[in-house]
């Protein structure tokens, strides 16, 4: 059986670099174009984690909404741990402070308001109502709707990834948008090809049964996407003008 009987994209760990996902949302148009001219709208999965430390989270959002309004697209979008934990301090759940120290600041910024200059509790819950007020209706509806999982054909789609011998339905969402070692590092024996973000290196990788797209944008300069088609998985790269064919031993599910 195929992994997929219909072309799918899967976008990687976008951090807010909207330079980058805007180049890299014209080569998935591109593709799309010579892959399957006049097809039906083509499944496009966003694997999460869209904000914070990158400059421009506020502009990756706009982007987001605006490509979900492209016909050839069917676009579904991954909740990661980073928006989950903006949603968090906006609904006054966590102080925000944990949140400045891996990269809540630049979102911040983004939208206008500048972050505390005292690195403290009060400082940063004290901040949230000018948050609040900056975020648009579209930008916040957009972040609570965000999903879980996607599961197609034998492919999962997730932000972190899943606990080794946890029924998907069992899952906590926690491991579903944090975990890592446990997931890395495990031997599987689920029927999924995992796709997911989460744990960055400077270009995708993976293992037999699960594929990384987090390729450290913010950092590497380069984003990240697969195109799945029957049994072949491809990557799309800013930064280079060709997909490239992934191997098909770190493709395959357990």
């Amino acid at each position: 059986m195929a992994l997929v009987d219909r072309l799918v994209y899967a976008i990687g760990d976008i951090h807010g670099r909207a330079d980058l996902l805007a180049r890299l949302l014209d080569q998935i148009r591109a593709d799309r174009a010579r892959q399957a001219p006049g097809a039906e709208p083509t499944l496009a999965i966003f694997l999460g984690d869209y904000v914070d430390r990158g400059p421009q989270s506020r502009q990756v959002i706009d982007l987001l909404l605006e490509f979900r309004r492209d016909p050839a697209f069917e676009s579904r979008f991954l909740l990661g741990n980073h928006e989950d934990t903006m949603l968090d301090y906006l609904d006054g759940q966590v102080s925000g402070l944990g949140w400045s120290r891996h990269g809540g600041a630049a979102t911040l910024q983004s939208y206008g308001v500048a972050p505390p200059a005292e690195e403290s509790r009060a400082a940063w819950s004290a901040r949230r109502k000018a948050l609040v007020a900056a975020v648009p209706p579209e930008h916040r509806a957009f972040l609570e709707g965000l999903e879980l999982t996607i599961s197609l054909g034998q492919i999962l789609f997730v932000h972190a990834g899943i606990r080794p011998g946890v029924a998907l339905d069992q899952q906590s969402k926690r491991d579903l948008l944090w975990i890592r070692r446990e997931f890395l590092e495990a031997e599987r024996t689920d029927p999924w090809l995992v796709v997911h973000g989460h744990t960055p290196k400077g270009e995708a990788y993976g293992a037999p049964g699960r594929l990384c797209l987090d390729s450290g944008g913010y950092i590497s300069g380069r984003l990240t996407a697969a195109s799945f088609c029957g049994d072949t998985v491809r990557l799309i790269e800013t930064g280079r003008p060709e997909p490239r064919i992934f191997p098909a031993q770190l493709a395959n599910a357990a």
